[in-house]
């Protein structure tokens, strides 16, 4: 096209590769088709014509010949009654016409069908064809014999070779016309103007000319082709009203983004703050709660500083120093607010664990001797449980941690329990198509208390604000197991005789 614009053949979507054509006419053109057609259409119209004529004319000719071939018998037959007793064949012939033939014979020599030569009778004429396909005509002598007559009438067949050539050249002329009418009147028109419309629209469609995609009211006829430009029209008025809607959808799909995305950012600060918050208050009751677990051993250091203020100040017979018992006290006060410090400090510093895969019955024994000297362990009974090849993937040391403040608060849970002993057990299984080991420490003491368990891993949660209890060893305990990726989970035993915690970790790496 020379007003197609530069690099539009490079945005044109690629042309699909032609069909098979199927069929003798297929891969033609309209026109050649329509020629083709019209010419098959003229030539079957003329062998119909001639095969339906044919007979006719021809039995035309034979009654014409016939005709003359009874004339000819009838002067030969005049002739015999005349006294002319079998005249020679030749010169009587000559003298009828050189179109006539005479012959005598027997019924099969001159191809008279049996059926008239049966019933023939003397002197009387029978018409019949003979070989060579000319009308005869046939009488019976006296002696059984018969006599042939047979004219040629060659003004009737030329007349009929005429006949055809003019229903020829009549059919030729007839489908000159029909083709150049429709050529010049029907379908420049009504076929090839609107198939050109059609193709004109579909190249604007493939160049991205909207104002020219849809073929013109004007130019679409009432026929099927008009049905199927009017289709098309609808098809691409459809198609560009989904384009409409899908441009809005994809705009306020971008706008509610965009809200969202404001929204996700305020949400997300919401967190934050909500997460200050939380620190806020559990710093709060971090505080109130070491305001609590300062007072005993503060009390008890005062009592013991006043005592030896008040030695200080008397006279000097009268002064004496700590009881071995006092001082003992003092220690144990002392090592109570030194734990007490490294809790806070555990509990307040977040330490990403190191894992790796770690076989867990070594760190059960590693923490149960910890406990051990730590704790008046022996009245206690231990029993590891854990198979020797059961491994998680976690911090050793950590975990380490984790299993001596369970094991510690179980231990502290079981003072004065007789047969006091604790169970350590594990297992794997799998949930959520990962695999996770599960470590349980069961202990025969009394149990945790129904209004403490809810809140068992909050700080400073603990019943024995004692010399032995911070109140932040679960707590710390459980923020390192989910620093793991796992959970801690506690509950009392179905007997009612004792508690179980369990922790599960992942038995592999995510």
């Amino acid at each position: 096209m020379a007003d197609e614009p530069a690099g539009a053949r490079e945005n044109l979507p690629p042309r699909s590769a032609p069909t098979e054509a199927r069929g003798l006419l297929a891969g033609m053109r309209i026109r050649k088709k329509l020629i083709v057609l019209h010419t098959v259409f003229s030539l079957v119209l003329a062998g119909i014509l001639w095969l339906a004529l044919q007979p006719a004319v021809r039995q035309v000719v034979l009654r014409a010949e016939e005709h003359e071939s009874r004339l000819a018998l009838a002067a030969l037959l005049a002739a015999m009654d005349a006294g002319i007793e079998q005249p020679p064949m030749r010169r009587f012939a000559e003298r009828l016409g050189p179109d006539v033939t005479i012959r005598w014979g027997t019924a099969e020599q001159l191809g008279i069908p049996s059926e008239i030569a049966a019933g023939a009778m003397p002197r009387e004429v029978a018409a019949h064809t003979d070989a060579q396909g000319r009308g005869a005509a046939a009488v019976a002598l006296a002696d059984g014999g018969f006599v042939s007559v047979s004219a040629m009438q060659d003004t009737a067949r030329a007349a009929v070779v005429r006949l055809y050539a003019l229903m020829t050249v009549a059919l030729l002329a007839v489908y000159a016309l029909v083709a150049a009418a429709l050529e010049i009147f029907v379908l420049p028109r009504h076929v090839y103007e609107p198939i050109r419309a059609i193709l004109a629209a579909d190249r604007a469609v493939a160049e991205g000319r909207r104002n020219e995609e849809t073929v013109p009211d004007s130019a679409i006829p009432a026929d099927e082709l008009g049905e199927i430009m009017r289709s098309r029209n609808a098809s691409i008025a459809a198609l560009r009203r989904n384009e409409l809607d899908l441009a809005d959808a994809l705009a306020r799909l971008e706008d509610v983004a965009t809200d969202l995305k404001r929204k996700n950012h305020l949400l997300e600060m919401a967190r934050q703050n909500l997460a200050d918050a939380d620190r806020l208050a559990s710093l709060g009751m971090m505080s109130a709660g070491v305001a609590h677990e300062l007072n005993t051993p503060l009390a008890v250091l005062k009592g013991l500083v006043e005592k030896l203020n008040a030695d200080a100040e008397a006279p000097s017979a009268e002064r004496r120093s700590l009881s071995a018992t006092e001082a003992a006290l003092m220690l144990r006060v002392l090592g109570r607010l030194e734990r007490l410090s490294e809790s806070l400090l555990d509990f307040a510093r977040v330490r990403p664990p190191s894992s790796r895969q770690t076989c867990l019955r070594p760190l059960v024994d590693e923490a149960w001797t910890l406990v051990s000297l730590d704790r008046n362990a022996a009245n206690v009974r231990i029993a590891n449980n854990l198979d020797p090849v059961l491994s998680a993937w976690c911090d050793g040391d950590r975990t380490v941690q984790v299993l001596v403040n369970l094991l510690r608060n179980a231990t502290d849970a079981l003072d004065g329990t007789p047969d006091a002993r604790i169970e350590v057990g594990g297992a794997d299984s799998i949930r959520d198509g990962r695999r996770w080991v599960s470590i349980t420490i069961a202990d025969n003491g009394p149990g945790i208390d129904a209004a403490v368990l809810p809140r068992l891993f909050q700080p400073f949660a603990s019943t024995r604000l004692d010399s032995r209890g911070t109140g932040l060893g679960l707590a710390v305990s459980e923020g390192i197991v989910r620093e793991h990726g796992g959970v801690l989970l506690a509950r009392n035993r179905t007997d009612g005789r004792g508690a179980i915690f369990e922790i599960m970790l992942p038995a592999e790496p995510a």
